[in-house]
């Protein structure tokens, strides 16, 4: 059966896949975040954008999306592939470590931003059972915004996901809060909360029981098929099957979702299944943050643009500020709490589920709702500009605060070894250090990569080491092993000389830029020094070798002699440039007659 263009559905496809092939490359060519890019489509594109003039232009019909309601299951679908993702990317063991943070601050961060802004908007003439629902709608954060911002591995994105999970599993009794708050509610509404949590944990014991056994088999036979759509069915159905079976049993879907990563990560198959879902994950995110720019009224904004400020200002800052002192209180730095604060700031999708909750349990009026619905839509909608905001910040408190946002143990016990420099070679000598389970901690003069670096989870300090001060701060004297990697021979040269005198046992390794700067630095007093150059051409000579067909074997034994026939040339070179030159230059008059 043939399908018009006229037909909505058709038209609203390709008004999405339009935004997601054309509109979102160019923003990305202006380095303009893609969920902004979404969010203006959706303003754009929406019944309040140029929807609204098809009357007197038809032809936008083509343009717009004309049933916003209809794309609503695809938003929902990306929020729940969204969550599957970030399973995939955990582990059971992972998670379990994270209880203390999920199961501590997460409840505090809710419940104390939902008890400050209920106590604000009862002051503000609401009565305490529709302040209450306010509460807690406006305390949730975006899930679907946030961790794809941060990511789950970075400080920020491990102390942001540790509270939005807990929200994610606190939805669903908070709306049967709000039924049971109601008016006309029945005096058994807090044993259907009861029901709903027994229900909804013995549903996921027996997820976790049936997914170790079932999921390994189930894409061991799609593998064997050595068919690409065979096994991404299986992965849709395993995400559909978990989602519809957390909602049955009164969970959010997107709990389900993910449990399922979670499952499938401690298979085999975890990085194929993510490889295969990526592209349905992103489009249907894509479909959510339009939805999103659609909710956005800009008629209604720029009526009420004074009372809808203040409202967006005061929670995020409420928010902002019970996360940044919740973080403090469990010993995470300043730079990366006031990060975070920010990020967690707007309220979230799941915000507006709540609003119409509390409306539908005659808590708050259908005007009231309408109006934080439109707060709701512009914090989602500035979100990502706060997640800049927060990091300008983190960068300048981490300015002042140099040593802050490293574990309490990072100096208890000595600093183990330490780096001066983040840069290419720095970032390297860390990873391998890390590889083999060595402590560092890494000192940077840069604040932008100190906070990448901050944010990527390495121990890194922002100052300037050619500073005094630092050779204390860091005890330098029971460090395990000094690494120089700056890329300047004059300071490494100078921090060398400093540092063997104050410990005279401890091993200093140099990044040398040629044979001529080592014998200086050995000079000064280096344990090794590396030369870029010669080791360049080992490692050349030695690619060169292995093409040609030589033994993997007799090559790196052979580049080995080299390396250290090299090393013990410069040392030699070292020692004779040690001597005092007036020794030399009297050696030099005695083999030289009327030579003084």
């Amino acid at each position: 059966m043939a399908i018009g263009l006229d037909n909505a559905g058709f038209s609203d496809a390709l008004v999405i896949l339009g935004a997601a092939g054309l509109v979102i490359p160019a923003f990305a060519r202006f380095r303009v975040s893609p969920i902004i890019g979404f969010i203006l489509v959706g303003m754009l594109v929406g019944p309040d954008g140029l929807g609204a003039l098809t009357d007197r232009a038809p032809w936008l019909y083509y343009l717009t999306i004309s049933d916003p309601d209809s794309i609503e299951p695809f938003a929902e679908f990306g929020i729940v592939l969204l969550l599957f993702s970030i399973g995939l990317e955990l582990s059971f063991k992972r998670l379990w470590s994270m209880r203390a943070q999920v199961f501590g601050t997460g409840p505090a961060e809710l419940i104390g931003s939902a008890a400050l802004i209920a106590v604000a908007v009862h002051l503000l003439g609401q009565d305490w059972g529709g302040a209450a629902g306010l509460g807690l709608a406006l305390a949730l954060s975006s899930t679907a915004l946030v961790l794809p911002l941060v990511g789950t591995t970075s400080p920020v994105g491990r102390a942001a996901f540790a509270m939005l999970l807990f929200e994610d599993l606190a939805l669903v009794p908070i709306i049967f809060a709000l039924g049971a708050m109601a008016p006309t509610a029945s005096p058994d509404g807090w044993v259907g909360i009861a029901g709903v949590a027994l229900r909804g944990l013995a549903t996921v014991v027996v997820m976790y029981l049936g997914g170790r056994l079932v999921l390994p088999r189930l894409f061991a036979q799609a593998a064997r098929t050595k068919s690409p759509e065979l096994f991404l069915a299986a992965s849709l159905l395993v995400v559909i099957t978990a989602s519809v079976a957390t909602t049955a049993a009164g969970l959010s879907p997107i709990v389900g979702a993910l449990l399922a990563g979670l499952l499938i990560a401690e298979t085999e198959y975890h990085t194929e299944v993510e490889v295969m879902t990526a592209p349905f994950k992103g489009l249907a995110l894509g479909v959510f943050l339009i939805t999103v720019g659609m909710s956005v009224n800009l008629r209604e904004v720029l009526a009420n643009w004074p009372s809808l400020l203040g409202a967006v200002v005061a929670v995020v800052g409420v928010k902002a500020v019970v996360t940044y002192l919740l973080l403090r209180v469990a010993q995470t730095g300043r730079g990366i709490a006031a990060e975070t604060g920010l990020l967690m700031g707007s309220p979230s999708e799941t915000t507006l589920i709540v609003l119409a909750t509390a409306a539908q349990a005659q808590l708050i009026l259908p005007s009231t709702a309408a109006f934080w619905q439109t707060v709701t839509a512009i914090g989602l909608t500035i979100t990502p500009l706060l997640a800049k905001a927060g990091q300008r910040l983190s960068r300048g408190i981490d300015r002042f605060t140099p040593g802050d946002g490293l574990p309490e143990d990072t100096l208890g016990e000595g600093p183990g070894a330490v780096v001066i420099g983040f840069g290419r070679v720095g970032r390297m000598v860390s990873d391998m250090l890390t590889v083999h389970g060595q402590r560092y901690i890494a000192v940077e003069a840069d604040i932008d990569t100190v906070a990448e670096a901050r944010r990527s989870g390495h121990p890194v300090l922002f100052g300037d080491i050619a500073r005094g001060d630092w050779v204390e701060r860091l005890d330098l004297a029971r460090a395990r092993a000094l690494i120089l990697t700056m890329d300047d021979p004059v300071l490494t040269v100078q921090l060398t000389r400093r540092m063997r005198a104050l410990a005279p046992a401890l091993p200093i390794i140099a990044r040398a830029r040629d044979p001529h700067h080592a014998a200086e630095l050995y000079r000064a007093g280096v344990t090794d020094a590396v030369p870029e150059t010669l080791e360049s051409s080992l490692q050349l000579s030695e690619a060169v070798l292995v093409d040609l067909g030589v033994a993997m074997g007799p090559v790196i034994a052979s580049i080995h002699e080299k390396r250290d026939e090299l090393r013990q040339s410069i040392r030699a070179e070292a020692e004779i440039d040690r001597e005092p030159r007036i020794r030399r230059v009297r050696r030099l008059g005695e083999a030289v007659p009327g030579k003084v």
